[in-house]
């Protein structure tokens, strides 16, 4: 509930503050005096979009502030609560704009984005302004009187947060389809290359070793015949190597009593002896070991013709890069079977989902099926009170496709004559029916969508007499329940308020200015009856007025 609103250098106003009854408010006025500037102003507040052109004197920041009681309204403690805000009983939001354009916003001192006070503006007060009728044809409005009428704000919630699930895993299903199709496309080529290294099976570092004794086996002769002088020399030539140190050997022995550097000398010549034996048989194996093998060479050569055909294939240098590549084609091909079981378990995933939001979908739309009947009744009930006695509402529900709403594709339809030829609203409603069919939707929906504060911005456009007046007695019955701001130039609505302000143009200086104040008793009657009779009200308009009133 808004209890106090203060504008200063906004359009033609200075600076004025309006308190607020918590019942039925009623703005009245001579047409251009500004009773919709402080509409305006009170939009700023509420989220709209600033703009210097409203400065009244250029060189100063304009300030707009509303207080509201925020009462028990649980979707505004979860705002505050999520964009980690104070939560108090009074709040307080302020706008400014600066004379060089730029605009801030504070909600209890505290700076909001424009988002944030649009969000906030929607949860505290609901603003009709005189064209705002033409939401009424929008199927989006139309399915939330339907929703509110059901009181199914927590179903939809759940059911949304549902479909949105349900889209993430389609995306994911589609992502992980795309990198199939796109496997798919190397799948066969990555399996040729992979089957090519797997089927050489080439060992680690197989290449480099067989090429080593692919050099051995070619120069085995000269290795052969290089040993087997050495050993002959040593072991099995005329006068043997091995042997004459033997021999020297022991004739150092035999004579190394009689000098003292002889023994060592002769141990010397022993070790030479052993070490050259041991050498003759380690020449002597290399040498068994080493042969000339024409078809060993043969399938060495043809092993390392495939492995070199390899590398250069596949632009690398040694047998550990090819089985790394091997080893990478293999991950891919597992990862293809794999995606396979990904893409299975996601289908079924989405299947699921899908399901579960359609099983939500067809709760919802049941719901509304069950508030269709009863608010065409009740419309069509309250468009006789407001003087539309031939006029009917019907509400048309078919199948649609699953969407972020449901399942339903809603239209309110109209006909005005009793011609049982119904049409959707906006194609067929004028704007006189458009602000009485608005009002008496609203006047039902009021409770269910728990909105405060209800602002009408000449609603009346269109109705006079008993019309007004009925449209005044809706007005005073929601007022009961919930906060009523209401601009009229209608008298019959303004003598049902609880409070009235007058809005008038005064001079000030060199300047026009706007005013409001609220009105007396005696003072209503005066203006009620002007508004009857025009500036010199006759006795029989200010009888008729002080009925109006006391009524």
């Amino acid at each position: 509930m808004i209890q106090r609103l203060h504008i200063q250098n906004y359009a033609i106003i200075d600076s004025l503050t309006i308190d607020f009854s918590g019942k039925m408010n009623v703005i009245t006025g001579e047409t251009g005096a500004g009773k919709s500037i402080l509409m305006g102003a009170l939009s700023l507040i509420l989220g709209d979009r600033a703009d210097t052109a409203v400065l009244l004197q250029r060189d100063k920041k304009c300030f707009v502030e509303g207080t509201f009681a925020l009462g028990n309204k649980k979707e505004a403690a979860a705002f505050f609560k999520a964009n980690d805000l104070d939560v108090e009983e009074e709040v307080v939001i302020r706008r400014e704009i600066a004379p060089n354009g730029k605009s801030r916003a504070f909600v209890n001192d505290t700076p909001v984005n424009l988002e944030q006070l649009r969000k906030l503006g929607s949860l505290l007060v609901d603003l009709h302004r005189q064209f705002d009728t033409l939401e009424l044809g929008e199927s989006d409005f139309q399915r939330e009187v339907l929703d509110a009428l059901a009181g199914q704000g927590t179903l939809l919630d759940k059911y949304q947060l549902q479909y949105r699930s349900w889209l993430a895993a389609g995306k994911e299903l589609a992502v992980l389809q795309e990198q199939k199709a796109q496997f798919n496309k190397e799948l066969d080529y990555n399996k040729f290359l992979f089957d090519e290294l797997n089927d050489v099976g080439l060992r680690e570092n197989e290449l480099e070793e067989s090429d080593q004794e692919l050099k051995l086996l070619n120069n085995a002769e000269g290795i052969k015949t290089a040993l087997s002088k050495i050993y002959n020399e040593l072991e099995e030539g005329e006068l043997p190597l091995v042997q004459q140190l033997k021999s020297f050997y022991h004739s150092l022995q035999a004579v190394s009593p009689f000098h003292s550097d002889l023994p060592g000398l002769a141990g010397r010549m022993q070790s030479l002896q052993i070490e050259l034996q041991d050498i003759a048989g380690e020449v002597e194996r290399i040498n068994d070991q080493v042969n000339y093998d024409p078809q060993r060479i043969e399938a060495i050569n043809e092993r390392i013709s495939a492995g070199y055909k390899l590398l250069k294939k596949h632009g690398v240098q040694t047998t550990g890069e090819l089985l790394a590549l091997r080893d990478e084609l293999g991950n891919k091909l597992q990862a293809s079977l794999n995606m396979e079981e990904q893409i299975s378990a996601k289908e079924k995933e989405v299947t699921r989902l899908l399901q579960e939001a359609k099983k939500q979908a067809a709760v919802l739309s049941k719901n509304r099926h069950a508030q269709a009947g009863p608010l065409e009744e009740k419309v069509t009930r309250l468009l006789r009170q407001v003087g539309m006695p031939n006029a009917r509402l019907k509400v048309q529900l078919q199948p649609d496709e699953l969407n972020a709403s449901g399942m339903d594709a809603i239209e309110f339809l109209f006909d005005a004559n009793k011609s049982n030829r119904f049409e959707p609203i906006r194609k067929v409603a004028s704007g006189g029916e458009l602000s009485r069919l608005m009002l008496c939707i609203k006047s039902l929906v009021a409770e269910s969508m728990d909105l405060a504060t209800l602002i009408f911005d000449e609603i009346d456009t269109g109705i006079s007499g008993e019309a007004a007046r009925q449209v005044g007695i809706i007005l005073k019955d929601l007022s009961k329940k919930r906060q009523i701001i209401c601009i009229t130039h209608q008298p019959q609505i303004a003598g049902k308020a609880d409070a009235h302000y007058f809005v008038y143009k005064e001079v000030k200086g060199e300047h026009i200015k706007t005013g409001i104040r609220l009105l007396t008793q005696h003072e209503r009657i005066t203006t009620i009856a002007q508004m009857l009779s025009g500036e010199k009200p006759t006795a029989a308009a200010l009888e008729n007025a002080r009925e109006m009133v006391t009524e």
